[in-house]
């Protein structure tokens, strides 16, 4: 839709002012969407797409995946460019959105009747509503010399860092679906690479476990741990817990994690917003709302069992669906109260 036939909203546009309807912490698919909705809706909206412990740019972790598959529309696309749309489609609605690669570091609610201030390393704002899209952070390796090495060997990212080991030989520790899918990836760069799973079986969707088998390059060594990580100034090889081919040590170029994902709700948190022992949001998952009024919380960072692109898109819309009702369903004091931030 052209911006011109927006309706335009009797204040000043969100690029320009402090206090807004909806907060949206997280610039992921998941906080695209719901800014998309937002703006549909009317609704004063600021998505800000860096928040403390993550360094991930406007689209989120998908825009370090190679190839998508499961979005519902798209046979297949990039990560990149299903990101890129999904921002195009938020900003579409620019006189109600605003998108900023801004960091957050604190969130607080200025009073129980009142909004709640939002702290960047630049600014102050404040809103009636806010949604934590803020997404998770891969786990790091808790293996002897990973910390060491990291950077130096040891990565977290195949579409970054793939490219770097060319002919090379590569293992990956994990054995979800993200992990074979950073394998097939892998063996488009290197000469070998070895998926190491501590389980019996890769824990991968049917199509990625049918490509896996025939893929030459790839070797799957389940029922194993790898325990160190060995090497000068960058990586060399591996030690294992069980022999392969009569050796523990194993020369490699590269070891990359994929063992799981960190939820970064630290910042609701600071707002007394219930989490698991997985430290994901609890919210009710009718509406995405949590034990705080006016606080949602969608995507990866929540406590739904399943997380996927498709379903974080639609649980951002849901959040900015119920946060428009939940403002218009009551009154508000929104003070400005820290002056150096205007």
């Amino acid at each position: 839709m052209n911006n011109k036939k927006h309706q335009k909203p009797g204040n000043r546009k969100p690029g320009n002012a402090s206090q807004f309807d909806l907060m949206i912490i997280g610039g992921g698919v998941t906080g695209l969407a719901a800014a998309m909705y937002a703006g549909r809706l009317h609704l004063k909206t600021l998505v800000l797409g860096s928040t403390t412990g993550s360094e991930m740019p406007i689209g989120g972790t998908i825009t370090l995946t190679e190839i998508v598959e499961n979005y519902p529309g798209f046979l297949r696309t990039s990560g990149p460019e299903l990101a890129e749309q999904m921002r195009n489609h938020a900003e579409d609605y620019s006189e109600y959105v605003a998108i900023r690669e801004e960091r957050v570091v604190d969130v607080q609610q200025i009073c129980e009747t009142s909004c709640f201030a939002v702290i960047t390393e630049k600014h102050q704002y404040s809103a009636k509503t806010i949604i934590f899209a803020t997404g998770t952070q891969w786990r790091k390796l808790d293996i002897k010399g990973a910390e060491e090495f990291e950077n130096r060997g040891v990565q977290y990212c195949a579409l970054c860092d793939g490219p770097l080991y060319r002919d090379q030989a590569v293992a990956i520790i994990g054995g979800s679906d993200t992990a074979v899918k950073e394998a097939l990836l892998l063996a488009k760069y290197a000469k070998k690479v070895f998926v190491i799973y501590r389980g019996e079986k890769l824990r991968a969707e049917p199509v990625n476990a049918k490509r896996i088998e025939n893929e030459p390059k790839i070797e799957v060594i389940c029922c194993t741990h790898v325990v160190e990580i060995r090497g000068n100034k960058v990586v060399e090889s591996i030690v294992m817990d069980k022999a392969y081919k009569g050796e523990k040590e194993m020369k490699v170029d590269g070891v990359f994690g994929a063992i799981g994902n960190i939820p970064l709700s630290h910042l609701a948190k600071k707002l007394d917003v219930n989490t698991n022992d997985k430290q994901e949001i609890i919210i009710d998952h009718r509406d995405s709302s949590t034990n705080i009024p006016g606080v949602f919380a969608a995507g990866d960072v929540t406590d739904k069992e399943f997380k996927q692109i498709a379903t974080g898109a639609a649980e951002g819309v849901l959040a900015a669906y119920s946060a428009y009702k939940y403002v218009n369903e009551n009154e508000f004091v929104c003070i400005f109260y820290d002056e150096q931030y205007r």
